[in-house]
């Protein structure tokens, strides 16, 4: 897994945000919509689609994760509340869903759901540890999207200047006050990449939405909670969880 730290420097920045279709179901607390990712984006790449894989809640929840080891997901803390149980959602293409078992969760101690829910920064990550290891075809920064629906991505910009706790994303077509792409239900979680340079590396991951003009609902911003600031908890987590990370 590789982190990067929020772009500083003038001129536009861009992300690749990369969701995995969950019609049917709703993130935690956040706005239901028709399909995940809004706006007709197109399927991702299949570099980028094999490395996310769908959580699913036993209150009928849905999120998206990110494989960032052989049997270890990255996702947002907000999608894997206490309360609940948790599956992952995967099968072989073609065949029937598979529930597979998850072992451990672990979320930062310091996130805070009551500053998610009014739009806040806060430390929405967690970790999954899952009881047998992933499919082949799912590998490490590299997964199947293809589990929990289709995978797709969109190219959204920055607004402002980036910082540590927070980056806001908008459709540059729609610069956030009509309805464009971006998260929905179900993406909770899902990873978002640093597009500069020959390799995509993953900067954050989706925290909430907001429709045009700041409404409810879905098309408008897309909060992502960067991962810079937490690296040094999440590699010591994985680690504790038996699953160590490259440095």
């Amino acid at each position: 897994m590789r982190l990067r730290a929020a772009d500083q420097r003038g001129g536009k920045r861009f992300a690749a945000l990369l969701l995995a279709a969950a019609a049917g179901f709703a993130a935690l607390e956040l706005p239901q919509c028709g399909q995940a990712m809004v706006g007709s984006a197109p399927p991702a790449p299949a570099e980028l689609g094999r490395t996310v894989v769908m959580i699913l809640g036993s209150t009928g929840t849905a999120c998206t994760a990110t494989a960032i080891g052989s049997d270890l997901l990255l996702t947002a803390a907000h999608c894997v509340q206490p309360g609940a149980d948790y599956k992952v959602l995967g099968s072989e293409p073609g065949q029937p869903p598979v529930l597979k078992n998850i072992v451990h969760i672990e979320r930062h101690p310091q996130f805070d759901i009551k500053r998610l829910f009014n739009h806040l920064a806060t430390a929405d990550v967690a970790l999954i540890k899952l009881a047998e290891p992933l499919p082949a075809r799912i590998s490490p920064a590299i997964g199947d999207g293809r589990t929990g629906g289709t995978a797709r991505v969109a190219t959204l910009v920055v607004t402002g200047r980036p910082g540590p706790l927070q980056i806001r994303l908008y459709d540059p077509v729609s610069k956030g006050l009509s309805a464009g792409l971006g998260a929905c239900g179900g993406d909770s979680g899902a990873p978002a990449f640093r597009i500069s340079g020959a390799t995509p590396a993953v900067l954050g991951v989706v925290s909430w939405s907001t429709g045009p003009n700041l409404t409810t609902g879905c098309g408008g911003l897309t909060g992502i909670t960067p991962l810079a600031r937490y690296r040094g908890w999440i590699v010591e987590t994985a680690r504790k969880l038996g699953t160590p990370l490259a440095p």
